[in-house]
């Protein structure tokens, strides 16, 4: 396709060095630019892979027509034209929205195709998706990723991979283009599950924090003084550094929004139901989190659920 970027950009990175030629590289088929999938996009074709795209809505697409990068009009044509098929999508219906119907990606596969499912969805979903696939005599790897927005950008978000070992070493190079380190977590679904894991213990640690730090303020206690004692013990976290200097900032802007944190919790809470583990802190934690979105905080960052907790405090985070 030999690619010269001309339009505008994701993202930039200049200052690392990505291989220049194409020869031998494989189509990659991405599916699903939002705010994850368009980074982790430009970060594959800067590692030099033939790139096509695809999203259910065109404005995500056009930076990348405009930098002569190949937009395709379907799942299915993604399916049929690409080597590896990338999906980042939202949730479990989106992933069947993307694999269904005369237009599906089903219908483009074969047995020379490979397809990476990173979106965070349910196990349930990723192993029905699996089945499917395969049932196209086409190759599948479990493989979400941990991380948000900034990590997307710099191509350093954790792969969590699931799925045949010789599968993955083959679209291993295409893996370590978006993320580093790719975490080999077990079968096809045990990528799903891990991804629940730690969302399900970021929802929980955002949600203590936003109520410490509400529970501080309403007894006068200072911003800058609280987030001192945080990161001066056994509590601290690269979480707590980077949220505490955004509501410090009184930022809100998406990194990970709200209703997609609220999305993996009630996720986790399923699964836990159908494993017979309890998870009352968990249950807790999504209730916060659905409370701030009703207040119409859902497309803001995750941190807004300090929002919620403030409202019911009749108080203000603030420096």
């Amino acid at each position: 396709m030999n690619v010269s970027r001309v339009g505008p950009r994701a993202n930039d990175r200049t200052q690392v060095c990505r291989p220049s030629t194409r020869a031998h590289m494989q189509t990659i088929g991405f599916i699903g630019l939002g705010a994850m999938g368009t980074p982790m996009a430009w970060n594959l074709e800067e590692a030099g892979h033939d790139l096509l795209v695809y999203n259910r809505s065109d404005g995500p697409t056009e930076p990348f027509a405009d930098a002569g990068i190949d937009v395709a009009d379907s799942p299915r044509a993604v399916g049929q034209q690409a080597d590896v098929v990338v999906i980042m999508v939202t949730d479990d219906e989106a992933l069947a929205a993307v694999l269904d119907g005369e237009d599906g990606l089903l219908i483009g596969l074969d047995s020379e195709t490979t397809v990476i499912q990173m979106s965070t969805v349910t196990p349930e979903a990723t192993e029905a998706a699996a089945q499917t696939v395969q049932a196209q005599n086409a190759r599948f790897v479990d493989a979400p990723v941990s991380g948000t927005v900034g990590p997307a950008e710099e191509g350093t978000l954790t792969v969590l991979a699931g799925g045949d070992d010789d599968v993955i070493d083959d679209v291993e190079a295409i893996l370590a283009a978006m993320g580093e380190p790719i975490v080999r977590c077990g079968d096809v679904g045990d990528g799903a599950r891990m991804k629940l894991f730690v969302n399900l213990l970021l929802g929980d640690m955002m949600s203590a924090y936003a109520e410490a730090l509400t529970f501080g303020a309403a007894q006068g206690l200072d911003l800058e003084a609280m987030q001192q004692v945080v990161e001066a013990g056994a509590v601290d976290s690269p979480l707590f550094r980077i949220k505490g200097d955004l509501i410090a900032e009184r930022d809100f802007q998406p990194r990970f929004p709200v209703d997609l944190q609220f999305k993996d919790l009630r996720y986790a809470n399923e699964v836990a139901n159908d494993v017979g583990v309890q998870l009352p802190q968990t249950a807790a934690a999504r209730e916060s989190f659905s409370a701030a979105s009703a207040m119409g905080h859902g497309n803001e960052d995750m941190t807004a659920v300090l929002k919620y907790l403030e409202s019911i405090a009749d108080v203000t985070v603030e420096r």
